[in-house]
């Protein structure tokens, strides 16, 4: 069932595929079904015992000449003819060290198959689903495909499923795409060719949380046929390859094998033709302790011992390195392949310009902070004396069910809890020095028409001090503007003319082709409280005020950092789940593209074969919309091309390339557990330059 592109067929023609109803399904039915498709739980496959991964530790070919010096140490201080007293020092010496790495090594390997573990914790305990024409709660790990599931704010989903019905639904996709804008949901069929998760936005996905509003779903795959089971999966089948310094001190411990074999026999046959001694034993015995005396015994503990030592200085930096061998790897990094969103870019949505009475306004200043100004013809001005931008901060701060509170961790002036888009507009109108409080004390929202993927507005009714009535909205701008008939400029509201639409029209595609999420603001006196204040009668004759662009910006350190990789021959790649656009613009302006530049979609790498697909990774820097599947296919082929690669991530769906990558980078403060248990190095700044640093 899971190969069926749900997404593309209307709700009815799921119900009958799923042979189920809105209903649900009987509890009878439920069982059989549960017989035929198992439990919706992560399955692990293969896995190896903790005895197993302990003993794998001495097959190392180093090792494996240790254990004989150990073997002939004994056997030598044994012998009657031996005159060594310190045999068996030697071989408790190099058994200390024997055991001492065979137990460091077990560690990281078993901290690094956790990751599985840390991917079930984020599985919802509990699912509401309809059985028998009733709603019952169960547990999650007997939902089956054809239930139907109620989902409202704060669930998490239990499956993947097909939404049937929605109002105002969104969900927080984060973990599964790497972006923090939440997806609003729709019930309509979706046409596109090879989606992405963020793109199919008739789905819910299992591990996913639900944000705001309410719905129900038909389940459509559990188990390991999810989105989710099929990130797990390659979780486990990721295997981790040796680095660099293992495969020479592998190769070492051959040729020191062959080099110890071949000098004791040939310190052997020296001693029987030179005729040394009467004992042929005596002569063996010789021959033996030269050829140990020539084994590093100390070699493992001394390679531990510095590479801790690169340990602890990169903790100073900010990167916690939970796979030793890693930190010599970072060294002979040659390709890194970064995230977009919180790695290059700060993931704290901003506005960074305004259109508002006739003029354009840069606004400066990044994140959740204060500090900033506004620009106008290229002077930094008091944006409050203008009164057309203080009716656009009030409409944002109105439209709004998300808030501003202090940063409990001090990084910035605020938090923002709830949606990042709201987020952005309270903070600029806080750095205008128009605090929300004081604008929520002089509006009483009465009613509120909420946010929908298919209206693209929300509407607050308010009443006023001296109790008159006003309807203010936010929506996109070609949703908001065909509403509105008037525009308030020049202190003074009057019609608005087809001159002032395609003129407020061509500043939004300005603002759209620089990669900015561009938003429209309005309001409406209303002369008396309308019945039940229904959209088509509050909707209309809308007084149009201004646009706000905001963007999520990158970090002020990361152009420095991407010129310092470029100097020092290392190829940054940038690999985001976000729109092409706006990949293009961030990597335009931190220097890691050109204008030009030739960025990558998913659904391009899909239609590549095997040998075009090696040669586009040889020129492409950037790869837009890309699923967990397309980020693997993208570090196998750059290691197979011959590069060590470094792959940073923070969501569940960077989990499998993080751990296939040479040296994988999970994100500290952001990233999802099972990242954190896959990667080799954690960022505890998440921050791109820290990783240059490191390297």
């Amino acid at each position: 069932m899971s190969k069926t592109q749900w997404y593309s067929n209307d709700v009815e023609s799921v119900l009958r595929e799923l042979d189920t109803s809105r209903e649900g399904l009987s509890s009878k039915e439920a069982e059989a079904r549960l017989e035929e498709y198992g439990f919706n739980e992560i399955v692990e496959t293969g896995k190896k015992s903790p005895i197993m991964m302990f003993l794998e530790q001495f097959t190392d070919p180093m090792v494996i000449i240790l254990l004989v010096a150990i073997v002939i140490s004994v056997f030598t201080s044994m012998m009657p003819e031996s005159h060594e007293e310190g045999g068996l020092i030697d071989a408790l010496v190099i058994t200390a060290i024997v055991i001492f790495n065979a137990i460091f090594g077990f560690i990281q390997e078993y901290r690094s198959e956790q990751a599985l573990e840390a991917l079930k914790d984020l599985a919802a305990p509990r699912a509401r689903v309809k059985r028998d024409g009733l709603w019952v709660e169960i547990d999650s790990r007997y939902v089956v495909p054809g239930d139907v599931i109620s989902l409202e704010a704060g669930n998490k989903v239990p499956a993947d499923g097909r939404v049937i019905y929605a109002v105002g639904l969104a969900a927080d996709e984060s973990a599964l795409t790497g972006e923090s804008i939440s997806v609003r949901k729709i019930d309509e069929p979706i046409y596109l060719e090879s989606p992405v998760v963020g793109d199919m936005r008739n789905m819910v996905f299992q591990g996913t949380t639900i944000v705001s509003g309410k719905g129900q779903a038909i389940i459509t795959s559990t188990g390991m046929k999810t989105y989710f089971g099929r990130i797990a999966e390659m979780v486990q089948e990721g295997e981790k390859d040796m680095t660099p310094l293992q495969l020479d001190l592998a190769d070492l411990g051959k040729k020191l094998g062959i080099l110890v074999i071949a000098l004791c026999l040939i310190v052997l046959g020296a001693e029987v033709i030179r005729d040394v001694s009467d004992s042929f034993m005596e002569e063996l015995l010789a021959a033996i302790a030269l050829a140990v005396s020539a084994i590093p015994e100390g070699l493992p503990a001394v390679v531990t011992i510095t590479l801790a030592i690169g340990v602890q200085r990169m903790v100073q930096n900010n990167a916690i390195v939970r796979r030793l061998p890693s930190v010599e790897t970072l060294g002979a990094t040659t390709v890194i392949c970064s995230d977009k969103t919180g790695t290059i870019t700060k993931n704290e949505m901003t506005v960074k310009r305004m259109y508002v009475n006739g003029h354009v306004v840069e606004v400066t200043g990044v994140g959740y902070n204060s500090s900033g100004e506004f620009i106008k013809n290229g002077k930094a001005v008091d944006i409050l004396d203008d009164p057309h931008a203080v009716k656009m901060f009030e409409i944002g701060q109105i439209c709004t069910n998300s808030a501003l509170q202090p940063d409990p961790k001090g990084r910035a002036d605020w938090e923002i809890v709830g949606d990042p888009t709201e987020g952005a507009l309270l903070v600029v109108a806080e750095k205008a020095g128009l605090p929300h409080h004081e604008t929520r004390s002089q509006h009483k929202e009465i009613s509120e028409i909420s946010f929908d993927s298919a209206r693209k507005r929300m509407t607050s009714i308010c009443e006023m001090d001296d109790g008159s009535l006003v309807a203010y909205m936010k929506g996109a701008p070609e949703v908001l503007l065909p509403l509105c008939t008037h525009i308030y400029e020049n202190h003074q509201v009057r019609p608005l003319s087809e001159e002032d639409c395609a003129r407020i029209l061509e500043i939004n595609e300005s603002f759209a082709s620089d990669a900015l999420r561009v938003l429209a603001f309005a309001y409406r006196p209303l002369e008396e409280e309308l019945p039940e204040w229904e959209p088509e009668h509050v909707e209309r004759d809308m007084v149009f005020v201004g646009l706000m662009g905001m963007m999520d910006p990158p970090r002020e350190e990361v152009a420095p950092a991407i010129e310092k990789c470029k100097s020092a021959g290392i190829r940054p790649i940038m690999i985001t789940g976000d729109h092409e656009m706006t990949a293009r613009a961030i990597a335009v302006q931190v220097g890691l593209m050109e204008p030009d530049g030739r960025v990558l979609t998913g659904a391009k790498l899909d239609k590549l074969q095997d040998s075009e697909f090696i040669s586009a990774i040889r020129d492409c820097d950037v790869y837009a919309r890309v699923a967990p599947e397309h980020k693997m296919r993208i570090v196998d082929a750059l290691k197979r091309d011959g590069q060590v690669v470094a792959m940073t991530g923070d969501g569940v769906n960077d989990a499998p390339a993080v751990k296939a990558a040479d040296v994988g980078v999970a994100m500290g403060m952001r990233g999802a557990d099972v990242t954190k248990e896959a990667s080799d190095v954690i960022l505890t700044d998440d921050n791109f330059a820290t990783i240059v640093t490191a390297v």
